[in-house]
């Protein structure tokens, strides 16, 4: 690989880990939200952090089919932390989405 196509590389996985810290990041933004009880807040930084995982999603899908399943793509520290970022943001979002349904139960006075 190319030395311009390394720091292309470098330049798409940055990308991916961005996209996927910002999802992350709006949908702990939406938790404190919920704890506030402000829904319309928190239906916006979902929507956040959906648009920024899509974003990350399809930055790692093209990076699959680049790679085409033949070691085409380097892996390297960067990568791994990058598909780190990426499988944690994922994880944390389904979470808060789930704590988020637990605060709107309890805001309208129904135990789980």
């Amino acid at each position: 690989m190319s030395e311009e196509a390394e720091f292309n590389l470098e330049s798409t996985v940055m990308e991916l880990i961005i996209n996927a810290g910002e999802a992350r990041s709006f949908a702990m933004q939406a938790l404190r939200a919920a704890k506030q009880h402000n829904w319309a807040q928190v239906d916006v930084l979902l929507t956040q952090a959906s648009q920024a995982s899509k974003r990350a999603h399809d930055v790692q899908t093209m990076l699959i089919g680049l790679d085409e399943g033949c070691g085409k793509i380097p892996v390297n520290l960067i990568m791994v932390h990058a598909q780190d970022h990426i499988m944690t943001s994922m994880l944390a979002r389904e979470m808060i989405e789930e704590l988020i349904d637990m605060h709107k139960l309890l805001a309208n006075g129904v135990t789980a």
